[in-house]
Formats: structure tokens, C-alpha cells, sequence
């Protein structure tokens, strides 16, 4: 199937949703089904508007190519230029969300995710790191609406992290961030080096789609509890109280825990909330297997090799392995500004897919 058949279809399929919406029977049983209707019209619409808008931009970029050519005016050459280089970069983002849009949505799409971030090789340094990522994150996340919490974090003796775990919630939160999880590898010079050597170092981002508790059924039984006192850097004690708590899922010998709240009960509720996720992924994994699709893994080792992206602060660049996408940007990334790398991987991510989904 071609893509302008595609969008003949959609726009179909777009009519009889509304028609579906409208007639639809709002019993409490059926919310589910409700849910997943309103999700599909969703997508459709904005699949459509943003077709239409790149179609625009596509005949506008032709027309100004034309005058340029007609044109012998060298002050007006310039303007129609200018137009044009932004009328290509509009054409080209919206191509790109484009991509994403025509493919059908994940099971997580909609979902709030849980993004755990820890130092892999490279000590301190791979810490300090850490601690920036969580930073660019956080900025990112604040920038986009999305309502973060901090779920877990403790931290090292020279100001990084020994690890931190935080959901965000928003609508497009696992769409934006489920192609984060992997291992990023910093090339920089620390601040406690004294020799001016670049060092290298890896960082481990893991992003979990947030379950609800109706997705995954846990019975009592298959838990066991522990509580102890929670500890900060060096390991010294922060609470005279046993607050901390570790879950131990009996069936499979998944462990969570955590101690970032003075409240036993408060830690259990983050602690159960990260079982269900790391659960669901569990569950999702399998069934990926059983349906022979590939499934990147997330970790690994967190040795240097096994990298998805390289931030090089020499160079000011970052290179994400996995879709050959590099921008000299690093500066700006590093403060937030990671809308344009995660905008160029999904689409490059969509590409890949988009062959199949379309049949070519």
C-alpha cells in the first residue's frame, strides 16, 4: 500500500470513529473500549492535519523554487530564500511526524513512564554524568508539560548519583522517551582531572512504561517485605526509623526497593509501582519473543561497547548509534533542548518500519 492510499483510508476510517464516538453506549463496562476509540481518533486527526500541513508546505517550497528561478532581483533572491530554507525545515519535521503517526500505536502509547538512570563504568565521572542526564531530563520533561516525579535517588560522595528513578506523566511521556533506554556514553574531561586527559565513561537509562494496577495481578503471597534504614553517601544512616522497603516478587526473584521517603508506607506504594512496571515489561518481552519480533534490550552491561549514543563535549556532538543521527548541539542538548534528537531517531526508528507497514 502506497502512502497516498494510506491516507485515503485513514481519512475513512476517521469518519466511521467519529461515527463510532457518537453512538457509542457510555456504560461503565465499556470504558475501556471508549478509551481506545478516542485514542484511535486521536491519532487519525492529527495524522491528517499534519498531512495536509506538509502538503502545504511541499506546494509553497515548489512555487518559491520557481520564483527563484524567474527572479534576477538579488535583494529579493535573498528573501525568497530565506522563506524556502524555512519552508523546507517545516516540511521536513512534519515528514517526520508523519512517520510516526501512520504506524500503529504501541500497547504503551498514552502511557507514563519510569526512567531509572545509573553510573556504569567510569567511577565518579560516570556519576557526575548521571547527574547531568537526569538534569537534561528533568528540563526536557518540564518543557514538554509533563509532571514528573522523583522516585528514588541517592548520591555519591563528590555530587553525582549513585542512581535516581523518577515517572513522567503526559500523554506523549513513552512515546517521546521509550527510545532512551540504553547505554550513553559521555567523552569529556572531568572537572577532577588534572592533566587535561579526555576521560570515558557510560551511563545506564532505562525507561519503563508505567503499569496500572489492572494490568498486572499480584497476590500477597508471592511477596516477601523487608524494611530496613534507609543510608545515604558512604553508606551512613538518614533515618533513625525503618523506613526503607524492599520487594522481593517470590515467583521470579525480582527485586525493587526504596528509601527515598521518611514514609514506610509511601516507599512500599513506589516500590510496588516499580514491581508492576518492571512486571509489564517482563510480560510485553515475552510476548514480543513469542510473536518473533526483535526486541532491543535496554542495558546490557553497561560496558563502554555497548552503546546507543556518544555525547562528545570536544566536539560538541552527539551521535546516536543505532540510526546514525549526529548533531553538533551538545551544549544546548545537555539543557534540555533534546526535543530535535528525539524528533530525528523516531523518525528513523518510523522509517524502519514504514516499509512493512506499508507492504514495500
Amino acid at each position: 500500500m502506497k502512502l497516498d492510499s494510506y491516507i485515503e483510508n485513514s481519512e475513512a476510517r476517521l469518519k466511521e470513529v467519529e461515527q463510532a464516538i457518537a453512538q457509542f453506549d457510555f456504560s461503565p463496562s465499556k470504558q475501556a473500549e471508549y478509551q481506545a476509540l478516542n485514542r484511535e481518533y486521536q491519532r487519525l486527526q492529527r495524522l491528517l492535519t499534519v498531512w495536509k500541513e506538509c502538503e502545504k508546505a511541499r506546494a509553497e517550497i515548489e512555487g518559491n523554487r520557481e520564483l527563484l528561478e524567474a527572479e534576477e532581483d538579488e535583494e529579493f533572491r535573498e528573501v525568497i530564500e530565506s522563506d524556502l530554507a524555512e519552508l523546507e525545515t517545516k516540511a521536513d519535521r512534519l515528514d517526520r511526524e508523519i512517520k510516526t503517526l501512520i504506524l500503529p500505536p504501541h500497547a504503551n502509547e498514552g502511557r507514563n513512564v519510569i526512567v531509572e538512570i545509573r553510573p556504569a563504568a567510569g567511577g565518579d565521572e560516570a556519576g557526575l554524568f548521571a547527574g547531568d542526564l537526569f538534569r537534561m531530563y528533568s528540563r526536557y520533561a518540564e518543557e514538554q508539560g509533563w509532571r514528573m516525579e522523583v522516585l528514588d535517588t541517592a548520591e555519591n560522595a563528590v555530587g553525582g548519583l549513585k542512581n535516581v528513578s523518577f515517572s513522567l506523566q503526559g500523554d506523549s511521556a513513552w512515546s517521546e522517551m521509550h527510545l532512551e533506554s540504553g547505554v550513553h556514553r559521555v567523552q569529556r574531561i572531568p572537572s577532577t582531572e588534572t592533566q587535561g586527559r579526555i576521560h570515558t565513561s557510560t551511563v545506564t537509562v532505562a525507561v519503563l512504561a508505567e503499569a496500572e494496577d489492572v494490568d498486572i495481578e499480584i497476590r500477597n503471597e508471592d511477596l516477601r517485605v523487608d524494611v530496613y534504614r534507609s543510608s545515604g553517601p558512604g553508606g551512613q544512616c538518614v533515618n533513625t526509623t525503618d523506613s526503607a522497603v524492599r520487594i522481593t516478587y517470590l515467583p521470579t526473584g525480582l527485586v525493587v526497593y526504596s528509601q527515598q521517603e521518611k514514609s514506610q508506607h509511601r516507599n512500599r506504594e513506589i516500590a510496588m509501582r516499580l514491581l508492576r512496571s518492571r512486571l509489564l515489561e517482563q510480560l510485553q518481552a515475552e510476548e514480543d519473543a513469542k510473536n518473533a519480533a526483535e526486541r532491543r534490550g535496554q542495558i546490557g552491561t553497561g560496558d563502554r561497547s555497548e552503546r546507543i549514543r556518544t555525547y562528545n563535549f570536544p566536539q560538541n556532538r552527539v551521535s546516536d548509534h543505532r540510526f546514525g543521527v549526529t548533531l553538533y548541539d551538545l551544549s544546548n542538548i545537555m539543557e534540555g533542548g533534546i526535543g530535535e534528537l528525539i524528533g530525528e531517531i523516531r523518525a528513523a526508528e518510523a522509517e524502519q518500519l514504514l516499509a512493512r507497514e506499508l507492504g514495500e
